[in-house]
């Protein structure tokens, strides 16, 4: 790689992090502020309402929320505490877990749902 493209590829990422940060810090900032909700919360929330049959495995958020699977046990925690899910074994493989959205969660998504997108309508469309 010569130095031009290497300087390039640097600036690309520098560009697309910087750009990440700003978009994740104002959500983090107004869910936090409007609705108690955070970033990981509201996706993982999004991820459950979303879902055909309302529910889906603890490890599938993981992918969602792009945490590591510790973390994200922890994140489930959290939301289980607030009333906003609920943990239920998998039926066919007792090994599974499912997380199921509650009527709280599903009201509380839908309040914070108009805020985030608005910023990121906000934060992310192209101003000519």
């Amino acid at each position: 790689m010569s130095d031009v493209a290497e300087e390039d590829l640097l600036r690309e990422w520098r560009d697309l992090s910087a750009r990440h940060a700003a978009v994740f810090g104002r959500l983090e900032c107004r869910l936090q502020e409007r609705h108690g909700l955070g970033v990981t919360e509201f996706e993982a929330l999004e991820r459950l309402v979303n879902c055909v049959v309302g529910k889906c495995r603890a490890a599938d958020l993981t992918e969602v929320v792009h945490l590591s699977q510790s973390a994200t046990s922890r994140l489930v925690a959290r939301l289980e505490r607030e009333g906003l899910v609920e943990r239920a074994l998998c039926e066919s493989d007792r090994r599974g877990i499912f997380v199921v959205v509650t009527d709280e969660g599903r009201r509380r998504y839908e309040e914070a749902k108009p805020t985030h997108r608005a910023t990121l309508e906000e934060t992310l469309t192209v101003k000519a």
